[in-house]
């Protein structure tokens, strides 16, 4: 392995459009930064528009560090955005814009030396949820090595998913990740016959060959299950004041722990301590200070 694991995003980038102001977001794109804070060369592969959206999410994708050679440019299509509204209450609502610059990510042979060269790939339901990006996705996870990691972090939003896409992304994937809502509907979608949440997660993981599955389960920490090894660790104490981007965090800290060869309890610590601290601070891609963006072994 490089000494810096070439580690790719591949899927949507969007912002997320309060009445008051844009975000930046996109789960693949959170995860390819945090991936990059923690030492990766990190690359994003997707699409976005040839407007004002488009150019300013490259751009703080290069502040991040992340390679955005292959993210292309759509003068036909605008960038992904995501319209989000506050009730009374504070709680938000989601309009996802269709017809995308991602949702016209297609593929190209430009795409297989990165591919070749890939260490993990994160990707999910949302990017697949057009025929075109549903191809190029699942065409650049299965050109990866057959020692990548290829992570489906499932990631259910709205009504873009379904059992076919669910399988066939398990089926394309080493590695799971999800979180406790997600966990009964993916098991639902699969038939599933195990009741717990731990014995929920070991079928998964056994019923399609995964190297690990992990749950997470905000305050009450998450569940690491890797073959016969398990590991529930709990969430670090925190003042949350926005939760966004935290479980991209978690996965990208996930992902660079194993491809480090670490014990899983040392990775589920340090990814909850950097989902922790992700929440502690608004945005989704906060910079981590230098204290969690070293691993520390297992006590």
């Amino acid at each position: 392995m490089n000494t810096r694991p070439v580690i790719v995003g591949l899927g949507e980038v969007l912002w997320d459009v309060y009445p008051d102001a844009a975000h930046f977001g996109g789960a693949p794109a959170n995860f390819a930064c945090h991936a990059a804070s923690l030492g990766a060369e990190s690359w994003m592969v997707s699409s976005v528009g040839s407007d004002e959206l488009g150019e300013r999410a490259v751009e703080k994708l290069r502040e991040r560090d992340v390679q955005c050679g292959h993210v292309s440019r759509d003068g036909r299509h605008a960038t992904g955005r995501v319209l989000v509204t506050l009730n009374a209450a504070g709680q938000a609502s989601y309009e996802f814009a269709a017809d995308t610059a991602w949702d016209h990510l297609t593929w190209s042979d430009d795409l297989v030396p990165l591919a070749a060269r890939c260490d993990a790939v994160c990707f999910g339901t949302l990017g697949q949820r057009s025929p075109a990006s549903l191809e190029t996705i699942r065409r650049f996870v299965k050109a990866t090595p057959a020692s990548a990691l290829r992570v489906f972090d499932v990631n259910l939003r709205q009504r873009f998913y379904d059992a076919e896409t669910i399988r066939a992304s398990l089926q394309l994937a080493s590695a799971v990740k999800l979180n406790d809502e997600e966990l009964p509907i993916v098991g639902e979608l699969c038939g599933l016959r195990a009741v717990t949440p731990r014995e929920m997660l070991n079928e998964l993981a056994s019923q399609f060959e995964l190297r690990f599955a992990a749950l997470t389960r905000g305050p009450r920490g998450s569940l690491l299950i890797a073959g016969a090894a398990e590991d529930d660790c709990p969430a670090p104490p925190t003042t949350v004041v926005d939760t966004v981007g935290a479980g991209d965090a978690f996965t990208a800290t996930l992902v660079m722990g194993f491809l480090k060869g670490l014990a899983l309890d040392a990775i589920n610590r340090h990814a909850n301590a950097v989902a922790s601290y992700v929440c502690s601070q608004k945005g989704a891609t906060p910079v981590l200070p230098d204290a969690l963006r070293e691993f520390t072994p297992s006590k």
